[in-house]
């Protein structure tokens, strides 16, 4: 069976953070790796810095291609890759020298584990550590809490159609992401240390998001996976004693709820407020 781990890294003008983040990789303790650079429009010399490294090592691959955002930056490295196993990268982050080496040890241990993630130690513009806790899906529908830096199956990201690219605002594709993945009942194992370094930085591409830009990406991601959501809800509020039983049992009162809390509006016009 091919172990190769496929780590991804896009990039967009990651001039002053690229060589760190290859030397990382380089530095992987004793497995079977490839980098897939891809360029993402850079308008600075990320190119020449990613060539530098393409020369020094045949497993780092580059591609260049126009701005396209990093849904489609990193399905495209995605479709380039031949291991079994991928690792998205930021172009900005830095993985720990014994996450792939682990997280091998952890998918031939255990057949059904389809996720290998683990903690995070922030720097730059914050020091400390990030406790990333194990994939819960009651908390991964109202957030993202597990950061991309996460070694899955390809046959997964194959399986849900890849990353979406339609997102109305790039910088949520993990959220939903995880979200497709539980649709296909993946299992997350969670290392419970650290595997990667996590470059915090007022420039980044999430922290330029206001308010207007993460409630349009969370109303598409919950209109996405209404279902999900919706059945979630429904085994919630049926384990519930402040809901009175009976009330469960009208579907129209269900999902006019539904509706109610989480796009702000009623189909049926029942009576829902007997509910709250």
């Amino acid at each position: 069976m091919n172990k190769r781990i496929s780590i991804i890294i896009p990039c967009y003008n990651s001039k002053s953070t690229l060589e760190a983040t290859l030397q990382s990789v380089i530095e992987q303790d004793s497995i079977d790796w490839e980098a897939i650079i891809v360029n993402d429009g850079s308008t600075d010399n990320t190119e020449e810095i990613a060539l530098k490294w393409v020369g020094k090592d045949k497993r780092f691959k580059y591609y260049s291609k126009q701005n396209e955002g990093l849904g489609k930056t990193r399905n495209f490295g995605i479709n380039k890759a031949t291991g079994t196993y991928i690792l998205p990268l930021d172009s900005d982050n830095l993985i720990e020298k014994d996450f792939g080496k682990t997280a091998l040890k952890v998918f031939e241990n255990n057949l059904e584990i389809d996720v290998v993630h683990g903690y995070a130690e922030y720097f730059g513009e914050k020091e400390g550590i990030w406790k990333i806790d194990d994939f819960n899906l009651q908390k991964m529908l109202v957030h993202n809490y597990i950061d991309a830096c996460a070694i899955y199956k390809k046959e997964l990201w194959q399986k849900v159609g890849g990353y979406d690219e339609d997102m109305p605002f790039q910088g949520h594709e993990d959220w939903e992401f995880w979200l497709a993945l539980s649709t296909v009942n993946a299992r997350f194992y969670n290392l419970n240390k650290i595997t990667f370094k996590y470059f915090v930085s007022s420039s980044s591409m999430i922290r330029s998001f206001n308010i207007d830009m993460i409630f349009l990406n969370q109303d598409y991601i919950v209109k996405k996976y209404s279902k999900l959501y919706y059945d979630n809800y429904c085994r919630e509020i049926s384990q519930s004693n402040k809901i009175d039983k009976k009330y469960l049992k009208s579907r129209k009162i269900v999902i006019d709820l539904f509706c109610k809390t989480f796009f702000g509006f009623s189909i049926f016009k029942t009576n829902t407020e007997i509910l709250e």
